[in-house]
């Protein structure tokens, strides 16, 4: 049973590293839909939290699914998806960086370039989309989530003040009795 699920999470990951233009962050609304929705291996609650506790740690986004494989399958699980998380789309990149070298006046991939902008910021919007169906369960979540977006978005303040801000305020409510 167990070697049927290191081999799923295997494959599920190989494939959505091949379009994870924008990185890991940006192919989650995928990985929530085959993890929580298709499967039922995670709760969406889970899910939310095992990607946050992935962006606390310095490093790249794709801890998240090294955490995700960890939760669902120990270190072998760990190992496999964070393996096929990386060496295909690593592989793919490779490629067409040296296809890139030999053709780099091309109209096509000025094109190609200009395409993939746009995609990339879309898939990231849907990814903060999901993350805040799933994080903004109650008032108080919700209030903290949408102040860490604008803050982010409508200032030039770190990211990390986000963070630090929105632990701050789910202390302080769960000292009064509010989350």
């Amino acid at each position: 049973m167990k070697d049927d699920l290191l081999a799923s999470l295997f494959w599920r990951f190989a494939a959505i590293s091949l379009v994870s233009v924008g990185g890991a962050t940006a192919v989650l609304p995928e990985v929530h839909r085959q993890l929580v929705e298709e499967t039922g291996w995670l709760s969406a609650r889970r899910f939310a939290d095992l990607f946050a506790l992935a962006q606390t740690a310095p490093g790249p986004n794709v801890i998240a699914c090294s955490l995700f494989g960890w939760e669902l399958a120990g270190l072998a699980g760990l190992a496999g998806v964070t393996g096929a998380a990386l060496a295909p789309a690593g592989l793919l990149a490779f490629a067409v960086s040296r296809a890139l070298g030999r053709a780099a006046q091309s109209v096509w991939i000025a094109r190609l370039k200009a395409a993939l902008t746009p995609l990339a910021i879309g898939l990231m919007l849907a990814s903060g989309f999901l993350l805040t169906q799933a994080a903004g369960r109650n008032l108080p979540a919700l209030i903290v989530t949408v102040a860490a977006a604008a803050l982010v978005i409508f200032t030039r303040a770190n990211p990390l003040v986000a963070i630090a801000g929105g632990a701050g305020a789910f202390v302080a409510a769960a000292r009064l009795g509010l989350a």
